[in-house]
């Protein structure tokens, strides 16, 4: 599909160190009132005493989050040394980053960020050896930074650009239309846009979008009846051509957009986060062809790279568990006519597959959850492996078929994202841009070990520290981790987690099942009825690294994000003494009733759903709601969501918190930090982002007893 440009961006800071702990105040929690909400499973009652918290725009609601917030930021704002943090933070964080040019309509652009805007900045060239110039700086669009460039997409004739407007985190995306000449608006909006772009075709473009929702629900109601559409250029969207539309599958996630040479219309239907299936409309006969679809059913996941010389060229999962790519003659489509181009490997998962100048490919295969880079030709031989510096993460590949050219970033634990420039004639790399670094690297070190979880499986983990560390189990120690919907985590640079290593700690990162790095039957085992799988594998990192004398259970905390708040909250219900701080982020709290809100409805194809009955029970038996006991002493938590999060609703963690204050034992805090104008973490400006970390890693330090320095 023609790609689009999306605004860079930024990692979540992840950081610690060692210090004293101080007396912790007893804390006076907001009193949650109880209603006599009992829903039935099949026979089993389940009652939902905070069901009331769900209506998040109610004032009720409303009064409670202050309420809540005052008492964080109270405790927060008490910890003497949390400026200290905060403006250590900043200066990390303050260093000139880009992106590598990408060329789109005829010019290049590329991001920046001088240190501590808010906000990524759009720079045009004409060409490479032009002067840059400032094209869009969104940090101009709100005082707070709390508005950001979502998505930026040139008409191929590089007279018209279509870029999104992102506001206070949410989800939702606003298309406007500029000319390039003046670059001025002209007046075409798109609205109500969720997860997709725009794909330029002739005097208009092909886009996604949902219905408008009713006026006061627009973060929490079910997304339903997604269609695809044409947009005319000067015409009102409600005159926009209807493409794609399915009445009878209102929760099937339907976007479309074009192949690079505009020949096809690409159909791509899913019916959640996993599996999809394909369709091609012919365009040179009118957007009124037929769509022919590819392959039946959602058991697989399949994306069409490019169309070359009549051939489609298919990245898949069918047969192929660790991905394989396939051509296929356009005009006979089918999976049947599927031709292995690089086939599946054992050893190996293919992850991406870019066509470069005289149709080679640039092939990018991850190994033990780090990637590895090669140039193959069309047929599928390989002809050159790209050196990367060390173990870490290819991304922000840049390439155009008309280029002897393109380029690529890369990044490990302590390796800044730096760009390099690859030519094709040469078969040379050169240092693009690198960041200025404000240490030496040489001074740390990336180890990556082997666990063994609850049922024997090996589970990789990689560890980040300074060299020659001694290991006397006190060292503190953050555990993260994800563990679900395909989703690798693989090595990135964090200049954050410099403090905790020069402070003597240990920054872990799991690769845990339900993720793709070791390809699809990895993700299965951590899905549906083996999402039990991904907590063992969590815990028994844990205990590895106390058994290795890392750390203790005194100075470890987890954290982890959306489905790796779940996690989190899952494993601090499970396991609560094995350690002493937990960070669940904007999590799914509630197993029974996640699908009811918002998109939902897609993750039902990797967690199941209470509707039946099978899924229920075991939803039941780990969702972190409904498994928190009464008197139970929890590690000191930290729940963070936001106002605007219509990805995972934030009544997930608001009824999580509610039920924790109430049911806790002992002294460690438990709290929840409400954002405001931020949603589920993208578009989060930088300061922002500064002020919830230094709250973060306050709280974490106060709650380990350890000295900040």
């Amino acid at each position: 599909m023609k790609r689009l440009i999306l605004a860079a961006s930024v990692a979540v800071l992840l950081w610690q160190c060692d210090t004293q702990k101080e007396e912790t105040p007893m804390l006076n929690y907001p009193e949650t009132k109880k209603v006599g909400v009992v829903d039935t499973y099949f026979g089993t009652p389940v009652p939902d005493p905070y069901r009331w918290l769900e209506d998040d725009r109610s004032a009720e609601t409303e009064a409670w989050v202050k309420a809540q917030n005052e008492v964080t930021f109270g405790y927060l704002n008490s910890i003497p040394y949390k400026d200290d943090i905060k403006q250590r933070l900043e200066a990390l964080w303050n260093y000139p980053k880009r992106s590598a040019p990408r060329k789109d309509g005829g010019y290049y652009f590329f991001y920046t960020n001088n240190g501590l805007q808010n906000q990524y900045v759009l720079n045009k060239q004409d060409d490479l050896d032009s002067d840059p110039e400032v094209f869009i700086d969104p940090n101009t669009w709100s005082e707070d930074g709390t508005v950001t460039l979502a998505g930026f997409n040139v008409k191929d004739d590089g007279t018209y650009a279509a870029y999104g407007i992102q506001r206070s985190g949410s989800d939702w995306v606003d298309y406007q239309v500029m000319s390039m000449e003046n670059r001025q608006d002209v007046g075409d909006t798109i609205r109500w846009i969720k997860f997709g772009g725009v794909s330029w075709f002739e005097d208009g473009f092909f886009y996604s979008r949902f219905p408008a929702p009713e006026e006061g629900a627009e973060y929490s109601s079910q997304n339903q009846n997604q269609a695809v559409y044409y947009h005319k250029l000067g015409e009102p969207q409600s005159a926009d051509k209807l493409i794609y539309e399915d009445p009878t599958k209102p929760l099937q996630y339907k976007f479309a957009g074009t192949t690079e040479d505009e020949h096809f219309l690409i159909l791509n239907l899913s019916e959640g986060t996993s599996g999809n299936r394909l369709a091609i409309k012919d365009l040179t006969q009118g957007m009124d062809a037929p769509f022919v679809f590819l392959n039946e059913g959602f058991e697989n996941d399949h994306s069409i790279i490019d169309h070359i010389n009549g051939d489609l060229l298919i990245y898949t999962n069918l047969n192929a568990p660790n991905y394989r790519l396939v051509k296929v003659d356009a005009a006979n489509p089918t999976t049947d006519n599927w031709v292995d181009v690089l086939p599946n490997q054992e050893d190996k998962v293919l992850s991406s597959v870019r066509v470069l100048k005289g149709n080679q490919l640039l092939v990018q295969y991850m190994e033990d959850a780090s990637d590895y880079l090669y140039i193959y030709d069309y047929d599928g031989n390989l002809k050159k492996e790209i050196a990367l510096p060390t173990i870490g993460s290819v991304g922000g590949v840049s390439t155009d078929k008309e280029d002897d050219f393109f380029f690529y970033s890369f990044t490990s634990f302590t390796y800044p994202s730096v760009i390099y420039k690859y030519d094709l004639n040469t078969n040379a790399q050169e240092v693009f841009f690198q960041p200025e670094l404000k240490f030496n690297p040489d001074d740390y070190e990336t180890k990556q070990v082997f666990f063994e979880s609850k049922d024997g499986t090996q589970v990789p983990m990689f560890l980040t520290m300074k060299k020659g560390l001694e290991l006397d189990g006190q060292r503190p120690t953050y555990l993260y981790a994800y563990g679900g919907f395909n989703i690798s985590l693989t090595p990135s640079f964090n200049p954050s987690n410099l403090i905790l290593m020069d402070q003597g700690g240990v920054y872990a990162l799991a690769n845990l099942r339900g993720g793709g790095e070791y390809g699809e039957a990895w993700h299965k085992a951590g899905m549906l009825q083996n999402k039990q799988n991904v907590f063992d594998d969590f815990i028994a990192a844990g205990e590895y690294l106390i058994n290795e004398k890392y750390t203790s259970s005194d100075k470890l905390a987890i954290a982890g994000g959306s489905n790796g708040g779940l996690l989190v909250g899952a494993c601090m219900t499970q396991r609560p003494e094995l350690f002493a701080v937990a960070f669940p982020a904007v999590g799914v709290m509630d197993m029974l009733r996640f699908h009811k809100f918002t998109v939902g409805f897609g993750w039902v194809v990797e967690y199941g759903s209470s509707d039946n009955e099978e899924d229920f029970k075991n939803l039941y038996a780990y969702s972190p709601l409904h498994n928190l006991e009464e008197g139970v002493e929890y590690p000191a938590t930290m729940v963070t969501t936001a106002d605007h999060d219509d990805r995972v609703v934030p009544a997930h963690s608001f009824k999580f918190a509610a039920t924790l204050q109430e049911k806790h034992a002992g002294e460690n805090p438990v709290l929840i930090r409400i954002e405001t104008k931020a949603g589920h973490g993208g578009g989060k400006p930088v300061s922002m982002i500064i002020e919830e970390q230094a709250d973060k890693w306050a709280f974490m330090f106060k709650n380990t007893n350890v000295d900040y320095k």
